[in-house]
């Protein structure tokens, strides 16, 4: 039997709009309350030691990510993910659009008073001192709040250009920052950092198709669906056809190619991050890989990377990391 997708709530014609304030007050309730503004400002170390405390909770690649990178740019690294994930949270883990994007424009005017020198949430105060110095925009950040606020109302996508103007939100600021925090920062290196970003958030996508759907999203474009004779009933159902398969293999060859295009930043940028780079690209087409294994079948079982082929991916980023000369790109 299909299910429908669950659509965002939103405001009925009669139903009064409930004030900023209780909003604010409901979305808080429903998070860490770490995540709360401080009454008192942190120093930086205390803002330091929280942004690192939560990035290496939360993500378990990140120990592996960071190790590659020069020690006394890690701090810069916390801030940036700490951004990133409260970010994230405050659009993903309060069940309600409306309480969302009140936080996401509370947390805008945070970013705001932090370029203008107010910062008082401890991201804010250890992304402080990283902006200042790595001489990082307010464009990069902003753009990530641009994509969690659409992610309140957009939940399909009519083509794949819709979904690559997303990207240019949802993933392609991440990269840009990496390369700021890096000293890696020019057209050029953004350019070839975007198409790897956007790959990865591809792979993902087509990774998590089942997953999305019972979160309400199909980030599968309508186009390409519809031009393969697949509908959302598919999906809701399970259903997994030689039409859907292919429909599956378009998509997954188009984020490949995305991923060769951005190979070259790999022998652009300087061996620490070329690394991290190297690695996050191989477990990219890795999932791409797994996808295929399982026949292009996302609907049955989410495809995942080994332990073992994750292990292998590892020790070949560890060897490059200990010999000389390293031997990066063109994943295989």
């Amino acid at each position: 039997m299909t299910t429908d997708p669950v659509e965002p709530k939103n405001e009925t014609p009669g139903e009064k709009a409930l004030p900023q304030e209780e909003l604010l007050a409901r979305g808080w309730a429903a998070l860490p309350e770490s995540y709360r503004i401080p009454d008192v400002a942190p120093t930086l170390e205390e803002a330091q030691a929280w942004c690192q405390r939560l990035a290496e909770s939360h993500y378990e690649n990140f120990h592996v990510a960071s190790w590659f990178l020069p020690r006394d740019l890690r701090p810069h690294f916390h801030a940036i993910y700490a951004y990133c994930r409260v970010s994230d949270d405050l659009g993903d883990e309060v069940g309600d659009s409306s309480v969302a994007l009140a936080l996401l424009d509370f947390w805008g005017r945070e970013l705001d008073a932090c370029y203008e020198g107010r910062a008082r949430h401890p991201v804010f105060v250890a992304l402080a001192k990283t902006i200042q110095e790595c001489f990082i925009p307010k464009e990069p950040f902003a753009d990530l709040l641009v994509a969690f606020r659409q992610d309140q109302t957009v939940t399909r996508y009519e083509s794949i250009d819709d979904l690559l103007a997303y990207c240019r939100y949802s993933a392609n600021p991440v990269g840009r920052l990496v390369l700021y925090a890096c000293g890696e920062s020019n057209e050029e290196n953004f350019t070839l950092s975007d198409a790897t970003c956007t790959a990865l958030q591809l792979a993902n996508f087509w990774q998590d198709v089942r997953e999305d759907y019972a979160r309400g999203r199909i980030y599968l474009p309508k186009k390409d669906m519809d031009f393969y004779l697949v509908t959302e009933e598919y999906i809701a159902d399970k259903i997994v056809t030689p039409e859907f398969r292919a429909l599956m293999h378009c998509e997954v060859n188009y984020a490949r190619s995305l991923f060769e295009e951005g190979l070259p930043l790999i022998g652009k940028v300087h061996r620490d991050l070329a690394i991290d780079l190297d690695l996050f690209s191989r477990g990219g087409l890795e999932i791409l890989r797994a996808i295929e294994r399982q026949g292009y079948d996302v609907l049955s079982a989410r495809p995942a990377i080994s332990k073992s082929r994750k292990l292998a991916l590892m020790m070949r980023a560890v060897r490059a990391k200990l010999l000389p000369f390293p031997r990066l790109g063109n994943p295989s």
